[in-house]
């Protein structure tokens, strides 16, 4: 059995065959298993880098000109930095923007940031012991 990371970077690079879309992400290919969609799609592929409120900016532009796109990040990251961008350029003007938000409740091994839930981070980045 695959996870659910694997099994979305696997089906984003299977329906890619058949339909038109992009995929972003925010510096996590690898974690979010988008990697495999940007070696074989490298042209409907845009690695964002650590900005997820640009990210979903870009989604939304992109939504606006008729594009459909993936937009892909850490669960925290989506729902706690992109939060407005989501609600304000993506939400209200009911865009054709898809988000996945993998590590829902915590990062472990794939980001510095451990958990985030409750001020989990210590002065130096990562988990508190």
């Amino acid at each position: 059995m695959s996870s659910t990371r694997e099994a979305y970077g696997a089906a984003l690079t299977e329906l890619a065959d058949k339909y038109e879309f992009f995929v972003f992400d925010a510096d996590l290919s690898k974690a979010t298993q988008t990697v495999h969609f940007a070696k074989k799609y490298p042209g409907r592929f845009t690695d964002m880098g650590i900005a997820e409120c640009n990210m979903m900016g870009y989604a939304a532009g992109y939504a606006a000109s008729g594009a459909v796109v993936f937009a892909s990040t850490f669960a925290a990251l989506a729902a706690g930095r992109a939060c407005d961008q989501i609600r304000n350029s993506i939400a209200y003007p009911k865009l054709n923007v898809k988000m996945a938000a993998t590590h829902g409740g915590g990062i472990g091994g794939d980001g510095e940031g451990g958990s985030w839930g409750g001020g989990g981070r210590g002065a130096k980045g990562g988990r508190r012991k």
